[in-house]
């Protein structure tokens, strides 16, 4: 097997330490000791640790929005008049299957999307561009047709529940397992919960102003 080269090193490195100490909590030097690189790495790479960050993100959110794009044009394809249920399932079922319960993979994509959800740094919030705004712009137009009565403030508030709710159950279930919870039955079994309930969320009715 190949050894990586020094920029997936350096991603590597960095995943682990943002996803466990989020963007302020690791240094530069931290990454690169990590990573087997010398202090300048960072720089040469990436220009920034900012463009680190960056790039950690897009390398673990960019499956996930692809995932959730062919989604939404299946749902599309098949009815002009999808579900909420049908669109929750496009929308969180990647999510699920890139934060598996059982590998390490999973659990550190759960915590670093907790860290982006929840790091007061900037920085860890000014990774998205044209392909993330796109995915989110289809889906929060899709949920408005079928949720009409929905302000688009709720709207957006409801579909930030959808990702805060299932990175943090995920990351749960890595910290703590439930006996049982790694095999496929268990994890195919929360995700039909995670469905349902998501379903009935964003189903409720408007909140009264």
């Amino acid at each position: 097997m190949a050894t990586p080269d020094t920029r997936t090193q350096l991603l590597d490195a960095a995943e682990h330490l943002f996803a466990e100490h989020g963007y302020r909590g690791t240094s530069v030097r931290a990454i690169t000791t990590r990573a087997g690189a010398n202090l300048a790495a960072v720089g040469y790479h990436f220009g920034s640790k900012a463009e680190l960050m960056a790039a950690v993100v897009r390398r673990v959110i960019e499956p996930i929005n692809a995932a959730q794009r062919a989604g939404l044009d299946t749902v599309l394809a098949r009815t002009s008049d999808p579900s909420v249920g049908e669109l929750v399932e496009a929308f969180a079922g990647p999510l699920f299957d890139r934060m598996s319960a059982g590998g390490e993979g999973g659990a550190r994509t759960s915590r670093l999307i907790v860290t982006i959800l929840s790091d007061p740094a900037e920085e860890a919030r000014s990774w998205t561009g044209p392909g993330e705004d796109t995915v989110r712009e289809g889906y929060l137009a899709a949920f408005a047709r079928v949720l009409p009565g929905l302000s688009p403030e709720e709207l957006r508030f409801r579909m930030r529940g959808m990702l805060a709710v299932t990175a943090v159950d995920r990351l749960e279930v890595h910290q703590r397992p439930t006996p049982g919870c790694t095999s496929p039955v268990a994890g195919a079994a929360a995700r039909r919960w995670a469905v349902t309930f998501l379903t009935a969320a964003m189903s409720a009715p408007p909140t009264p102003g």
